[in-house]
C-alpha cells in the first residue's frame, strides 16, 4: 500500500467538503448530498480494490 492512496483519499475528501459547502450555501442541499455520496462511493471503491489486492497477496503467500 502506497502513501499515494492516503493522499488521493484526502484530496477527494477536501474536494467533496468544499463542493458540499458551496452547494449548501447556494441552497442546493440535495445536490450537496449527492456529491457527498459520490465521493464516498469513489473512496470505497478505491479501498475495496486495495482489500482485494491484499487478499490476492495472502492467497499467493500461503499458496491457496
Amino acid at each position: 500500500m502506497d502513501i499515494d492512496l492516503i493522499f488521493k483519499i484526502a484530496a477527494i475528501g477536501i474536494i467533496v467538503a468544499v463542493l458540499n459547502q458551496l452547494l449548501i450555501r447556494s441552497g442546493r442541499e440535495d445536490q450537496a448530498m449527492m456529491t457527498t455520496l459520490a465521493g464516498l462511493i469513489v473512496v470505497l471503491m478505491m479501498v475495496v480494490q486495495q482489500i482485494s489486492q491484499l487478499f490476492e497477496t495472502i492467497k499467493y503467500l500461503f499458496d491457496l
